[in-house]
């Protein structure tokens, strides 16, 4: 399978077959790492340099491009909102131009899908999105090594995404479900059902890979499900004014115990993070003094259990982020 040169922007860009290239070589470059063979990884990409641009912030995306690019031999310059000038003072054309005239490859994370697409068409190297409104590629792949590693494949796996399914993360899963064959439900209030253009064009997948894809507001959807995924309620960007509408919506499919139960003992609880579990954040301490509300999109209890499994999914970005730089560089 030969990658080289190619952008990571959608999952839909990519065929199933090198999805599972992708996730073979993650598992392959995770192994390595964890058997010490850093020699081996440093060759890999050795004196390549790569521009790291964050129009939003990130824990996990951040980390894991810079910790991948190191791993790999490579250098990293990291771009934060307040020293870019991306479409600012100057075109994202001209930035472009001028990255890939200095880089080998270029990570953008940040708000219009159409500003990381045309990165990649004026860059001439690999661009990889770390995020946009409409897409999270590089998190799917880590869901999905972590789903494989549970569960042995992914072919068949019942994946259910609780509550707001009209961004990203929901859209994305969708599609990489749509495409490996999996089961994907949208379990939440009608209006908060994935994006209807897209659902037509996943449903034409499903029918070449066998992928099933439901869309319910009845809780008992999660019956038998292997997986039970959920996000944020209020997405970086929204205003505040959103929140008291989202929770008033979304509380019945909030993910606790009883969720959990209804699902299985075979279910794992997964979520691409960070999560409103508890009033440990700042977040959480004004949800808590606005609504009384411990928790939001999923309890303390879920999070906290033997069948969460949202740390070894975290991990793993960094493990698929490598493979994604490794393949197109």
């Amino acid at each position: 399978m030969n990658l080289k040169g190619r952008s990571f922007l959608r999952i839909l860009d990519f065929t199933p077959e090198e999805l599972t290239y992708l996730l073979d070589f993650s598992a392959e470059l995770k192994a390595e790492k964890k058997a010490g063979k850093y020699e081996v990884q440093q060759k890999r990409c050795a004196g390549k340099n790569v521009a790291l641009i964050f129009e939003k912030t990130s824990t996990r995306t951040r980390c894991s491009f810079e910790a991948a690019a190191a791993d790999l031999g490579m250098h990293a310059v990291y771009l934060d909102p307040s020293w870019s000038q991306i479409g600012k003072k100057e075109s994202i054309a001209d930035t472009a131009r001028v990255l890939g005239r200095m880089f080998d490859g270029i990570e953008y994370r940040g708000f219009a899908q159409k500003t990381v697409e045309e990165l990649s068409a004026y860059a001439g190297v690999p661009v990889w999105n770390g995020l946009t409104d409409e897409s999270h590629p590089t998190q799917i792949l880590a869901d999905f090594l972590t789903i494989r590693e549970h569960f042995g494949r992914l072919k068949g796996i019942h994946l259910c995404y609780m509550g707001d399914a009209r961004f990203n993360m929901a859209n994305s899963l969708m599609t990489g479900c749509a495409l490996m064959g999996m089961k994907f439900t949208s379990c939440a209030p009608e209006k908060y059902f994935p994006n209807k253009e897209l659902i037509v064009q996943c449903q034409k997948i499903a029918e070449k890979t066998g992928a099933v894809l439901e869309f319910s507001s009845d809780l008992n959807a999660v019956r038998g499900a292997d997986v039970i995924y959920t996000d944020v309620w209020v997405s970086m960007g929204e205003p505040e004014a959103v929140w008291e509408e989202r929770i008033r919506d979304l509380l019945p499919y909030q993910v606790n115990a009883d969720v959990m139960k209804r699902a299985g003992l075979q279910c794992r609880f997964m979520h691409c993070l960070p999560a409103y579990h508890n009033t440990e954040t700042g977040v959480g301490k004004d949800i808590y003094a606005k609504f009384g509300l411990e928790a939001l999109e999923v309890t303390d209890e879920v999070f906290e259990s033997s069948q969460a499994i949202v740390f070894d999914e975290a991990e793993n970005r960094l493990h698929t982020i490598k493979a994604v730089m490794a393949a197109t560089l």
